[in-house]
């Protein structure tokens, strides 16, 4: 794996986790996941499958640190790794569109409903929900999703702008 890809995968995943830190818990402790427009920009910038599940394990120790949700560790752990391997094989299979705004933005909306579904799923088999699932999804997954699009393509922008400033080539 290339160095400074695992740097700047490195160094998204801590802006998200502080980002994560303080984002305060809602209905039932469940966070608005604002670490997750920074799991999709690393596989964005590396598109390797051992980027996507190092980004997933980590993603999901990460977030396990700091979730608000009771019991709400391994729903982490599980949501991130599965989120990153699905999105790892839509991103791949659909290469060229890479770089496009809409595409972007469809893959945080997409992911983003892909982890809240995950992690709500599997929280309900291990630990059980304070809500009902249909609640949740609707208050708080649907708009982090429509969160997510905007703060992912801008945060994206950013990071492409910011490595073509600078001449590092993450090839």
């Amino acid at each position: 794996m290339n160095l400074r890809k695992s740097i700047l995968t490195a160094l998204l995943l801590a802006i998200g986790l502080i980002l994560h830190q303080i984002t305060p818990g809602t209905l039932g402790g469940i966070k608005f996941d604002l670490f997750l427009p920074f799991v999709f920009i690393a596989l964005f910038l590396n598109t390797t499958f051992k980027n996507a599940l190092l980004t997933g394990l980590l993603g999901g120790i990460l977030t396990a640190m700091t979730t608000s949700f009771p019991g709400g560790q391994l729903p982490n752990l599980i949501d991130k790794v599965g989120t990153c391997i699905i999105l790892f094989v839509i991103i791949k299979g659909m290469e060229s569109f890479k770089d496009s705004r809409f595409f972007v933005g469809v893959i945080a909306c997409l992911g983003t409903v892909i982890s809240g579904s995950i992690f709500l799923g599997s929280a309900l088999l291990m630990i059980g929900l304070p809500a009902p699932f249909m609640v949740l999804f609707m208050t708080i997954v649907l708009p982090t999703s429509l969160t997510n699009i905007f703060v992912t393509m801008i945060i994206y922008r950013i990071t492409q702008n910011t490595l073509r400033v600078t001449g590092m080539k993450l090839v």
